[in-house]
């Protein structure tokens, strides 16, 4: 195994100085802290956990780990939602829970399982982390208890917890389809989601046992950004007008604000003109005009059950691993049955 002294000599400094980069001083060289992190991952080195914790006298139970937090769209309110229910479970429970978040460059420097060592956590609720993401795999090899929101993969310690996003986006396919829209414009998010995936499997599979199917041109890519989805429909319905689509199915509730706002500056009307759907229950999604139905996803309770598995895998029990948390339907005012 690795010892600090070894990270020192591959990164050609001091064994005071690698210390002082896994620790966060803000005095050394970015090249330097670089090269320590470098020299870390090709050795696998991570701080002694159990040394960490004694000194620091600080135990932290179980962490949320939030990748991607920057490019996150605030107006959602998963990330709070998500440490309330877990904070809720860790209270109730007696254990501590800390929020972490993570951008893009940080993960290259460091691996998920050396994150959560240095922060003394023994175990881990994951969000918006990618399952082909090499960090998350070396995560699942060393055995280290995680919980994945959104997101199912197999592994002895890993855990899942979400909405059943195949059933519901086929719920709302059947629902605009039992409406006479035939013409079906689908706003995805980002393709390398997962939960975006299995958003268009549902839909695809509510296509396919009525006889039908969905052409490339009619899935536009959002990013689950609102501008992204709103420049994107808007160049759509300048090309196409009202002959190649009725209704704008959205995987997002965000991504579906910049439609409408897209319909609406360009003269038409919701759903006069075009009928739209979005995805989450975001609390704006109630007071847009007209309402946006949608699906509404508890991510409070996802939470609270996520900290429920990962107590469960922290304790070595492989009971109940994979959580469906019950979403809902809701009906608004943005869809004209034809």
């Amino acid at each position: 195994m690795a010892t600090i002294k070894d990270v020192a000599k591959a990164a050609g400094t001091s064994i005071g100085t690698v210390s002082r980069a896994f620790n966060g001083y803000r005095d050394i060289n970015p090249e330097t802290k670089r090269r320590v992190f470098a020299a870390a991952q090709k050795l696998k080195y991570s701080p002694n956990i159990n040394a960490k914790t004694l000194s620091s006298k600080i135990s932290k139970n179980m962490g949320l780990i939030v990748s991607g937090f920057m490019d996150s769209d605030m107006r959602n309110g998963f990330v709070l939602a998500l440490l309330k229910g877990t904070y809720r479970y860790a209270s109730e429970h007696g254990l501590e829970v800390a929020l972490y978040t993570l951008n893009p460059e940080e993960q290259k420097q460091k691996t998920y399982e050396q994150f959560c060592t240095e922060h003394s956590i023994f175990g881990a609720v994951l969000s918006g982390v990618a399952t082909d993401d090499i960090y998350f795999q070396e995560l699942v090899d060393a055995g280290f208890p995680c919980v994945l929101v959104d997101v199912y993969s197999r592994g002895k310690d890993i855990g899942c917890v979400s909405i059943d996003n195949v059933r519901a986006a086929a719920e709302m396919t059947d629902y605009l389809l039992d409406a006479n829209h035939r013409e079906i414009v689908v706003v995805q998010g980002k393709k390398q989601a997962e939960v975006n995936n299995y958003r268009i499997a549902g839909i695809y599979s509510a296509l396919q046992k009525r006889g039908m199917e969905l052409s490339r041109d009619s899935i536009l890519t959002g990013e689950f950004r609102e501008h992204v989805a709103y420049e994107k429909t808007k160049q759509y319905i300048m090309e196409y007008g009202k002959s190649k689509g009725t209704a704008f199915l959205c995987l997002s509730d965000v991504m579906a604000l910049g439609v409408m706002r897209a319909i609406h500056e360009l003269g038409y009307s919701v759903p006069e003109d075009f009928s739209v759907t979005g995805f989450d229950g975001i609390p704006i999604a109630g007071y847009t005009t007209p309402g946006l139905t949608t699906i509404e996803q508890d991510m409070e309770e996802v939470g609270y059950r996520a900290a429920e598995v990962l107590q469960n895998l922290m304790k070595k029990s492989n009971k109940n691993k994979d959580v469906y948390v019950p979403y809902r339907f809701v009906e608004r005012g943005s869809v004209k049955f034809l």
